[in-house]
């Protein structure tokens, strides 16, 4: 050590190679840990267990049954076509999707992170940082992988049973793409997590790439039903990773693309190089980074099992780094009660990330509403309950300043308004702002061939608005209906009942709404429409009545 030195200079002495006690630490803790490793071993194997037991129930007896119906006869080669019609921009879609989403975790967890008392006592000792952390960076690429995996495994057996496919080549070409995306993106994680740079540019690229991946998506729909674009096709395969996994998946299918030796060999050479750097990277990513994530984890792990959900999205929001926050003002309203919907206005204008997925949320919301209109009975529904669930989520990214007013009623303490009042004030600008969103998809759709019933878009607003105000209003958790002695003990309902009320209101609007609203889309006529549209605003007008009722309530509970 250099302590003259340090006794001038006043600088914390080095550490030099006779204080590095890192063999000596290691093997002590794994001494001290023994009995703690082999309860967590037991609980790890348990779980393992229970998902085997899951994939086999669930997925490996019917795929066995199938198979031997198909040995006797059975033919599943009738989608054969639609499934190599959705592979290529499907395949692209779901790989991108998969780095979007492992890059975003990154931003306020990443693939390298210890324990908290592993960073907090052991690495602030003179331990070498490189035999704590690469254990935790493997791990993280053990569970990436395990997904790939099953993913490999679920297209073997479509291949097998829809085209025909050898199952040893279907399962070892789709094997290259299932593990090689998320390999890659958990080894380019470790430099979202050790660069602000690259974690800048993560949050820059998110809203691009969310509208690639929902243009992927949209393309995949039009080629299962019958408008391919193969040019277009061909750019996507050949544009990344996320392209060479779906060259992989074709390669043993009539439909491979030329150049599948070529898209192995660049997935292999690419993850073997990124797996690599990642290792050697893993060790260098700063201490007081590595303490704010595990905080964080710990934080969210947390409200989880608490379920407190929002808590546990909102502490994920802001370790991942606070979206730019615009200060655009509006003129302030010379009428009084202007001055709710002028601050709803406001924050969402300084927050225009919500904007942007409301309107990102609509396309969806609008394209799942067409397979309804040749379908009939539980597939129309279906379609339809996913469109109004689309849509709900669209509105309620509109929804915000009322949820942040319900967070701490004392926000609201400068309000002239009751509880009650203001939550109904708050429905003013989401109401306007989705109806100009819904009036515009309507539109393009109508411009696009649609008929009457598209225009219902508009007219469901109101009642998705209040839906997302009866869930602002549900105050603090109601954790007693997860073990509620009326449904008996082991009886698996309490989770269900929790669901019930979590999401309340937009669970009876979708189920209102679904059935009629799969009627008039199959009739397309405006007399079918009129009655929907009734039904939904008087639904609208119920659903607003709780809002009243629950925000009484709220502010009762806190009296």
């Amino acid at each position: 050590m250099t302590a003259p030195h340090a006794e001038h200079t006043g600088a914390p002495p080095e550490w030099s190679e006779a204080d590095d006690w890192t063999p000596e630490a290691l093997a002590l803790l794994r001494h001290l840990r023994a009995p703690h490793r082999r309860n967590r071993a037991k609980q790890v194997l348990f779980a393992v267990y229970c998902v085997a037991l899951i994939l086999v129930v669930w997925g490996g007896m019917p795929s066995l049954g199938m198979f031997l119906q198909a040995r006797m006869g059975a033919d599943y080669t009738a989608g054969g076509g639609r499934l190599l019609a959705a592979l290529p921009s499907g395949i692209a879609a779901v790989s991108l999707a998969t780095v979007l989403v492992v890059l975003r975790d990154a931003l306020w967890r990443g693939p390298v992170v210890p324990p908290r008392a592993s960073i907090d006592w052991l690495l602030a000792h003179p331990v070498r940082p490189r035999p704590v952390l690469r254990p935790w960076f493997w791990l993280s690429c053990a569970l990436a992988a395990f997904p790939g995996l099953v993913t490999a495994v679920g297209a073997m057996v479509a291949m097998g049973l829809m085209l025909k496919v050898g199952l040893a080549a279907a399962f070892g070409w789709c094997l290259l793409g299932a593990l090689g995306v998320p390999l890659l993106a958990t080894s380019a994680a470790v430099l979202v997590e050790r660069s602000d740079r690259a974690a800048h540019w993560v949050r820059r690229l998110t809203a691009p790439v969310l509208l690639v991946v929902l243009a992927l998506a949209a393309q995949c729909g039009f080629a299962v039903a019958g408008h391919r674009v193969g040019w277009l096709e061909r750019v996507e395969l050949w544009s990344g990773p996320w392209g060479w996994a779906g060259i992989t998946a074709l390669a043993p299918t009539r439909e491979s693309v030329p150049g599948g030796w070529v898209a192995a060999a660049l997935l292999l050479a690419g993850t073997a190089a990124a797996l690599v750097l990642a290792d050697r990277a893993a060790s260098e990513v700063p201490l007081h980074r590595l303490r704010e994530r595990a905080r964080t984890a710990a934080g969210v792990v947390a409200a989880l099992r608490t379920v407190e959900l929002r808590a546990a999205r909102l502490t994920v929001s802001s370790a991942a780094g606070a979206e730019p926050r615009h200060r655009l003002r509006l003129p302030v309203p010379r009428q009084a009660w202007l001055i709710i919907p002028w601050r709803d206005a406001t924050a969402l204008l300084r927050s225009p990330a919500r904007l942007g997925r409301a309107v990102l949320l609509t396309a969806p919301a609008m394209l799942c509403a067409v397979p309804a209109h040749s379908s009939r009975g539980p597939a129309s529904w279906a379609a339809v309950g996913a469109a109004l669930v689309f849509g709900y989520l669209a509105v309620a990214q509109l929804l915000e300043p009322a949820r942040v007013e319900t967070d701490d009623l004392r926000r609201s303490s400068w309000s002239p308004y009751r509880t009650t009042g203001l939550m109904l004030r708050h429905a003013v600008v989401p109401v306007l702002l989705g109806g100009v969103l819904a009036v515009l998809a309507a539109l393009v759709v109508e411009l696009a061939g649609g008929g009457p019933a598209v225009w219902l878009a508009p007219v469901l607003v109101p009642a998705f608005v209040a839906a997302g105000l009866v869930n602002a209003c549900r105050g603090l958790p109601r954790k007693d209906l997860l073990f509620s002695p009326r449904a008996g003990a082991g009886s698996g309902f309490g989770p269900v009942v929790f669901a019930g009320w979590y999401a309340a209101g937009p669970a009876v609007a979708v189920v209102v709404l679904a059935a009629p609203l799969s009627d008039a889309l199959r009739a397309d006529t405006a007399a079918a429409c009129v009655p929907v549209a009734a039904l939904a605003l008087a639904l609208a007008g119920v659903l607003l009545y709780w809002v009243w009722d629950r925000a009484g309530k709220l502010r009762a509970s806190t009296d």
